[in-house]
């Protein structure tokens, strides 16, 4: 009899490494005066938690531990939220499992 194990989303993604570079992010969010609501969501929808509020208002992103989804591309960059490109060969995301 196999004993199922529980493993939780955030145990995974613990194995994950990431290469920052430096000074290059991937991601930019465009400076605003006040957030789009798409700006708001990827507060709350990005699975790496990479966008968050700051003190002003703002949102900011930190690339360090982006996943590579997409998810903010989908959502901000056909309206000029968020510019986004593919990291630098050798820097970004190495998924351990996949």
């Amino acid at each position: 009899m196999k004993t199922a194990i529980a493993e939780r989303i955030e145990d995974k993604l613990y194995q994950n490494r990431y290469l920052v570079d430096a000074g290059r992010p991937h991601i930019t969010v465009r400076p605003h005066r006040s957030p789009s609501l798409n700006l708001l969501a990827l507060t709350r929808v990005c699975p790496a938690k990479c966008y968050e509020l700051n003190e002003t208002g703002q949102v900011e992103v930190t690339a360090d531990g982006c996943m590579e989804c997409g998810t903010c591309r989908v959502l901000c960059e056909a309206n000029g939220d968020v510019e986004w490109s593919y990291p630098r060969g050798g820097f970004g995301v190495l998924f351990k499992f996949g």
